[in-house]
């Protein structure tokens, strides 16, 4: 999962220009083409239209006990703008539509509540998109940054035969389904770092290694992305839960509560794994302090033991004249000389070798 050897490019946010009036929408240039997927639901039918236009909203939003609509790409605002005002969305919740850089949040209104999220657009190459979803009393809206996301479940469900508790709940009840498949969809990241970090300290048990620090470090920094995004996905569940707006019923924050749960669950486990990367990293260092100073010993060791014989060498090295004094050392003549201080020497490096034994250096 952690991509260490790939270069990672961050775009630019495009914002609303400073002084703009609220609620101007200014579509982002690499935005993805706008497409929209209406699915009308009542208790013992449902309905799909793919490519759906303004029109085909405005002619089945009477007939149908619940309409949802899935707009994937940001790029045509008029649409985007014209879904809202069909609706009657804030001005402000759907310019944040917009500018896709929102912390995960939950705000209300008379008669609709909007949900910002997070969610993971590609769980491999750790991408992730911001989801807004508006639902009121008979409806729920979807906006997207691009097409591809975790709802194929819910899709599922609801096209299954047979008596069906999403299609015969009311509009809350499935966007707490597609909330739910959000935060559930976190799970699959989580589990694939949880691998990388046991194959890393399996990896380390064999000793420090290059590379690991940099993996370690890469997946430290997707883990504080989760983390950043987690903890106010959690606040706006909460929020959910703790709101008495009638579009929300009983029924539905029992489920809510249940989502929650999985996103406190989520949390723990992102922060077991940032103390374990942080144990990790820790103990990267300490190996390869530990390898430093086992080398820095063994260099000395070595070099303690050719001093002595260093010093010997340079004795003998140096020119004396044994004619002229019986103290101008007289063993250069010895017939067995060289084998002699060869002897000496050795004997002097098996002794330094052995104390260092005995003092356990070694």
């Amino acid at each position: 999962m952690a991509k260490t050897g790939k270069a990672r490019h961050r775009r630019r946010k495009r914002r609303t220009p400073v002084g703009a009036a609220p609620g101007t929408l200014i579509a982002d240039p690499a935005a993805s083409a706008t497409n929209l997927c209406l699915t009308l639901i009542a208790p013992d039918k449902r309905r799909s239209i793919r490519n759906a236009k303004i029109a085909d909203i405005a002619a089945s939003r009477g007939d149908w006990p619940v309409i949802w609509i899935d707009c994937s790409g940001l790029a045509d605002v008029a649409t985007i703008g014209e879904i809202g005002r069909m609706f009657g969305l804030h001005p402000l919740a759907v310019e944040d539509v917009v500018n896709s850089d929102q912390r995960p949040k939950a705000e209300f209104f008379d008669d609709h509540a909007f949900v910002a999220l997070r969610m993971v657009d590609d769980a491999a190459l750790q991408r992730y998109e911001q989801i807004s979803v508006f639902f009121g009393e008979k409806f729920v809206i979807t906006f997207q940054e691009r097409e591809g996301d975790p709802f194929d479940p819910v899709r599922r469900r609801l096209a299954a035969e047979g008596p069906n508790r999403l299609r015969a709940r009311q509009a809350d009840y499935l966007a707490y389904a597609l909330i739910d498949a959000v935060v559930d969809s976190y799970f699959a990241p989580i589990e694939l770092i949880s691998d990388e970090i046991e194959k890393i300290e399996e990896d380390m048990l064999g000793g420090a290694q290059k590379g690991l620090m940099q993996e370690m470090h890469v997946l430290r920094r997707e883990i504080t992305v989760l983390k950043g995004v987690l903890w106010p996905l959690r606040d706006a569940l909460a929020a959910l839960i703790r709101n008495d707006d009638p579009f929300v019923t009983r029924e539905t924050k029992v489920f809510l509560n249940d989502t929650l749960d999985h996103a406190m669950r989520l949390i723990e486990l992102v922060e077991t794994q940032r103390d374990t990367l942080t144990g990790l990293i820790e103990m990267h260092l300490s190996l390869t302090q530990a390898r430093t100073n086992e080398v820095i010993s063994l260099l000395t060791i070595v070099s303690t033991i050719f001093i002595p014989l260093t010093f010997l060498v340079g004795v003998w090295g140096m020119n004396f004249d044994p004619d002229f004094s019986p103290w101008n050392m007289p063993e250069l003549r010895a017939y067995y000389g060289y084998p002699a201080a060869l002897l000496f020497m050795l004997g002097i490096a098996f002794a330094l070798f052995w104390f260092f034994r005995w003092k356990k250096w070694l």
